[in-house]
């Protein structure tokens, strides 16, 4: 009977790595909202790295996070690297490209997790207003592929990502 038993729980075990092994070899993570403010008073807010701590919202989920500037004091080879707590372990970015239409930020992890990303913001007109999407997307390895079976990517990045939208929807609209 025990035997049994274990033959079934380690059959499991294998079609469930077999079927992570199936899925997408990327992920994309995306929001957006829509901002009552033109793209040139959002874009600022975005690619001065230095700025990110009035709408980012992992900023605060560390009063001790070391943070180091380098490059461009913002737009086009601005870089930004941080260390901090479990909560958002540490990484860097820079920015890659910035339009008015859209900022492209390479995303490289260190930990908890490595993983090396693209982050992309998109600035589109909508008569007064602006949308503005937030992306994340990158490579998906085979372990991101395990733990996507047990944790929803989107969900859990979805809801920082709104949460940070909102923020940075307040910031441009409260500016003088």
């Amino acid at each position: 009977m025990i035997r049994y038993m274990l033959v079934a729980v380690l059959s499991s075990i294998v079609a469930l790595l077999l079927f992570a092994a199936t899925r997408p070899d990327s992920f994309r993570v995306e929001r957006s909202t829509l901002v009552q403010a033109p793209p040139a008073a959002i874009q600022p807010l975005i690619e001065d790295f230095h700025r990110w701590t009035a709408w980012s919202p992992w900023e605060h989920r560390d009063p001790a996070m070391k943070r180091t500037y380098s490059g461009a004091e913002r737009g086009i080879g601005a870089a930004y690297a941080w260390e901090g707590n479990s909560e958002v372990g540490s990484g860097r970015m820079e920015i890659l490209e910035s339009t008015p239409q859209k900022i492209v930020i390479k995303l490289d992890f260190i930990t908890p997790f490595e993983g090396h990303n693209t982050a992309e913001f998109t600035l589109v007109p909508e008569g007064n207003s602006t949308r503005v999407g937030w992306a994340m997307f990158g490579p998906a390895n085979y372990l991101s592929k395990v733990m996507g079976l047990l944790f929803n990517m989107d969900k859990m990045i979805g809801k920082d990502f709104e949460a940070g939208l909102a923020s940075l929807k307040t910031a441009a609209e409260t500016q003088k």
